[in-house]
C-alpha cells in the first residue's frame, strides 16, 4: 500500500475526534514552532541604539585595540580571554557608546552601553537569544546600573539585585557593563581610579 500526502491528511482529519490524539498533535506542533520563536528579531538595531545614545548627530565609529596589557584586565573582568582584538565604539565629547557580547548560559547576549563622564549612563539589551532569563532586558532591572563606575578590582561601585532563574544572564550583563566602563577609561586615556576602601 502506498502512503502519500492525501493518506496522512485523511488520517489526521479522521482522528480529530480523538481528544488524546489532538493534544499529542498540538504538543508536537508547539515543539516544532518553539525554535522559530526563540530566533526572534533583535530588540534594537545598532542604528536605533545609537540614535537613542546620540540623537540625530551620530559620531563616527572608532576602534579601540586590545593590547597585551589591556587583554590582561579584560580577562580579569570577563573570566576568559578576549575574543576580539578590535573593539568598535562611538564617542562624542564625554560620552561613549559600546556594543558588546557575552555568553549568558549558552547563547550570546548583545548589549548597548552608554558611558557619560566616566559613569554608566544607560544600558540596553539589543539581542537576547536564550530561552530563559530574558528579564534582564526590562528597564526595572537595567536602571540599577545607572551611575555605576569601577572601583578596586574592577568591580562595580554599587550592588545589583539579581533575577531568580536568570543568574547567568545577570552575571553576563554585569561583566559587559564593567568592561564598557574599563574601555571608556582607556578611550579617554584615563587610568581606572582605585578606591581606597
Amino acid at each position: 500500500m502506498k502512503y502519500n500526502a492525501q493518506y496522512f491528511v485523511r488520517l489526521g482529519l479522521g482522528r480529530l475526534s480523538n481528544k488524546r490524539w489532538c493534544y499529542q498533535w498540538l504538543a508536537f506542533a508547539s515543539f516544532l514552532i518553539m525554535p522559530m520563536a526563540l530566533s526572534a528579531e533583535p530588540y534594537l538595531t545598532t542604528t536605533q541604539f545609537l540614535e537613542t545614545a546620540f540623537g540625530a548627530s551620530q559620531p563616527k565609529m572608532e576602534t579601540l585595540w586590545v593590547t597585551k596589557d589591556v587583554a590582561v584586565q579584560v580577562e580579569n573582568i570577563l573570566g576568559h580571554t578576549p575574543k576580539q582584538l578590535r573593539i568598535r565604539y562611538w564617542k562624542s565629547n564625554l560620552k561613549t557608546a559600546w556594543i558588546l557580547e557575552e555568553i549568558g548560559k549558552e547563547e550570546p547576549i548583545t548589549a548597548g552601553i552608554v558611558i557619560q563622564s566616566g559613569k554608566l549612563n544607560q544600558v540596553m539589551v539589543l539581542d537576547y537569544r536564550e530561552s530563559r532569563g530574558g528579564e534582564v532586558r526590562h528597564p526595572n532591572f537595567l536602571k540599577q546600573y545607572q551611575g555605576a563606575d569601577l572601583q578596586k578590582d574592577y568591580q562595580l561601585d554599587k550592588s545589583i539585585d539579581g533575577i531568580s532563574g536568570a543568574t547567568l544572564s545577570v552575571r553576563a550583563m554585569g561583566r559587559m557593563v564593567r568592561l564598557a566602563l574599563y574601555f571608556d577609561h582607556i578611550s579617554r586615556a584615563e587610568p581606572v581610579q582605585i578606591d581606597s576602601h
